[in-house]
C-alpha cells in the first residue's frame, strides 16, 4: 500500500520531465537536480503512533507555510503545535507538530522542514499528496536527503557510509563501530595522512625549486622519507586489520559441525533463540547447509549448520557432507560439536583427527583457524566426571536440553569474534572493499616514491598518494560509486 501511494504522489507531483537527483558544493561536486525541493516520509514505512514528513530545498519555507496557513513560520529549530490543511481545498487533514530548519543550520545544509503527524495511513496519504500539489515540490529519491547533505559539507563520504552502517546496524558492535564513523573518525584519519603527505610533497618540490639557494633548509628530503616511512607503517597496519572491518559490517561466517547426532542442529537453535533446524534422534537428519544471520554476544554472525560428517551413506547425505566440508574451508570460525558421552565412538575420533586437530595447526602464514570445541549432552555425563579424554584439546562442557554451559560458550564467542571483527573502540576499522582499494592504491604509490631516481617522479607518485586518500574521504569520487553508495538508504534519508 505504502508503495503503490509513494507512486502515485510521484507522478503527480513530477509531471512529464522531472529532474533526477542532487548537486553537490561542500564535497567539490555538483550532481543534478539540486535546485528543486524534495520532501518524503522519513519515518519508515507502516502503522505508527508518529510518522516524520520531512522536506529540503528552497521552498520547504513556502510549503510549510502552505499546509499551515494562515500561521507564519514557527521559530527556527523549535517544535510548534499546527493545524495542517490541504493548499488546494483548504481541508484540515491533521494536528501536528512542525518544525523549521533554516539552512545552512541544518541536516542537508538547505532549507528544511518537519511534520511530524499522526502514522496513519490516511494521514500520511494526505500530507504526502498535499505536499506533492505545492509548486517546486517533488518526491526524494533513494538517500537523496544525505546525498544533499554530502554535497553542501555537511557529511564526508566516509561519514555516510557510517550513517547507513548505523542505519543497518543489528548488533551493538555494529551500532559503536557505525557511530565512531558517522562521528569521522575514519575520515579524520585519512585527513590526518593526506596533510603528512602534502607537507612531504611540499618539501619535494621545495628540494626541485630551490635545491641551490643556500636558504633552504638542511635536511629536507629526510625529513620527507622519514614522515614516508611512518606513513607506510600506518597503511600497512590498517591493511592487515582490513577484512576484520568488514566482517564486523556483514557478518562472521561461523560453522556448525560435528559428527552426526552431536546435537549441532539443537546448538544452532538455541543460539539463533528459534527453531532453525530440525531436531531429530536418527542421524542425517541435516543433509543441507542452513544458515541463519545472528547476534552473538554483541556481533554479528551467519550461522550455518552442516550436515554430520561420515561416511558410506547415501548419494544425497554424501552431497551434504562436501558441502559441509566446503564451509569449512570458508569458515571463519569452526564451533566444533561432539558428544560428550560418546567420545570413543568411531565417528568422534575421525572427527577429533581430521578437523579439530588440523584446525589447531599453524599455516604457513603463521595463522590457524579459529576452532571452538563443544562437548554437548554434558547431562549425560556421570555426576562429578572430570576426566572425559586425556588427549582431548581444550574445550567447553554445554547441554543443548538444559542450557548449562551457554553462557561460558556466549563468553568464548564473543572473545573469538572481538578477534575476528575488532574492537571498535580501538580505532577506525576499514568496513568496505573500498576503503581498502584506496589505501592500497596509497601505499603501492608510497613504494614508486622510494623507487623513484628522478624528483619530479617522486613528487607524481606522492600526488597519487594523496588523491587515493582523497577519494576515500569523498573529494573526488566519481558519479558511479556515489550511486552505489547512497542505494543503501530509504527514500526519506
Amino acid at each position: 500500500m505504502w508503495r503503490g501511494l509513494w507512486t502515485l504522489v510521484s507522478r503527480a507531483a513530477r509531471g512529464p520531465h522531472s529532474p533526477r537527483l542532487c548537486t553537490r558544493q561542500g564535497s567539490g561536486y555538483r550532481a543534478p537536480g539540486s535546485g528543486a525541493t524534495i520532501f518524503a516520509l522519513s519515518s519508515g514505512q507502516g502503522r505508527c503512533g508518529i510518522a516524520v514528513i520531512r522536506t529540503s530545498g528552497p521552498a520547504s519555507g513556502h510549503a510549510l507555510q502552505s499546509l499551515t496557513a494562515p500561521r507564519d513560520l514557527p521559530p527556527a529549530r523549535k517544535a510548534c503545535l499546527r493545524l495542517l490543511s490541504d493548499p488546494r481545498s483548504g481541508e484540515p487533514l491533521d494536528r501536528a507538530l512542525v518544525l523549521w530548519f533554516p539552512g545552512p543550520q541544518s541536516f542537508t545544509g538547505e532549507d528544511c522542514a518537519e511534520f511530524h503527524v499522526h502514522g496513519g495511513p490516511a494521514v500520511v496519504s494526505g500530507v504526502l499528496q498535499a505536499l506533492g500539489s505545492v509548486p517546486g515540490l517533488r518526491p526524494a529519491e533513494a538517500g537523496e536527503f544525505t546525498r544533499r547533505a554530502f554535497a553542501h559539507g555537511k557529511l564526508s563520504l566516509t561519514e555516510v557510509e557510517g550513517l547507513a552502517d548505523l542505519i543497518h546496524a543489528e548488533t551493538e558492535a555494529q551500532r559503536r563501530q557505525a557511530l565512531r564513523q558517522l562521528d569521522g573518525e575514519l575520515g579524520d584519519l585519512c585527513r590526518g595522512w593526506a596533510e603528512t603527505l602534502t607537507k612531504a610533497l611540499a618539501h619535494v618540490e621545495a628540494y626541485i625549486d630551490f635545491s641551490e639557494d643556500d636558504n633552504l633548509e638542511e635536511g629536507v628530503l629526510d625529513q620527507a622519507d622519514s614522515e614516508v616511512r611512518k606513513l607506510e607503517v600506518a597503511l600497512g597496519v590498517h591493511l592487515r586489520d582490513a577484512r576484520r572491518g568488514q566482517r564486523l559490517r556483514s557478518g562472521a561466517h561461523v560453522v556448525v559441525a560435528g559428527p552426526p547426532n552431536a546435537g549441532k542442529s539443537s546448538l544452532v537453535n538455541l543460539l539463533s533463540r528459534k527453531p532453525v533446524s530440525i531436531v531429530s534422534p536418527e542421524p542425517g537428519t541435516t543433509r543441507d547447509v542452513l544458515e541463519t544471520p545472528v547476534d552473538l554476544a554483541g556481533f554479528p554472525a551467519l550461522l550455518s549448520d552442516t550436515a554430520g560428517l561420515r561416511e558410506g551413506v547415501g548419494p544425497v547425505e554424501q552431497e551434504g557432507v562436501r558441502r559441509a566440508q566446503k564451509r569449512l574451508e570458508q569458515a571463519d570460525l569452526i564451533l566444533a560439536v561432539l558428544d560428550a558421552s560418546d567420545l570413543a565412538s568411531p565417528a568422534s575420533c575421525n572427527f577429533l583427527d581430521t578437523v579439530v586437530i588440523p584446525a589447531g595447526a599453524r599455516n604457513p602464514n603463521g595463522s590457524r583457524q579459529r576452532l571452538l570445541l563443544v562437548l554437548n549432552k554434558s547431562d549425560l555425563l556421570p555426576a562429578g566426571r572430570s576426566d572425559l579424554h586425556p588427549d582431548l584439546p581444550s574445550h567447553l562442557l554445554l547441554s543443548c536440553l538444559t542450557g548449562e554451559g551457554l553462557d561460558g560458550l556466549l563468553e568464548a564467542l564473543k572473545k573469538e569474534l572481538a578477534a575476528l571483527c575488532g574492537d571498535p573502540s580501538t580505532g577506525p576499522l576499514l568496513t568496505r572493499s573500498r576503503h581498502q582499494h584506496h589505501l592500497r592504491g596509497c601505499l603501492d604509490a608510497l613504494g614508486q616514491y622510494k623507487q623513484a631516481k628522478d624528483l619530479a617522479l617522486a613528487a607524481e607518485a606522492l600526488r597519487v598518494a594523496r588523491g587515493h586518500l582523497s577519494h576515500l574521504t569523498g573529494g573526488g569520487g566519481t558519479e558511479e560509486i556515489l550511486d552505489i553508495i547512497f542505494q543503501d538508504f530509504c527514500v526519506g534519508k
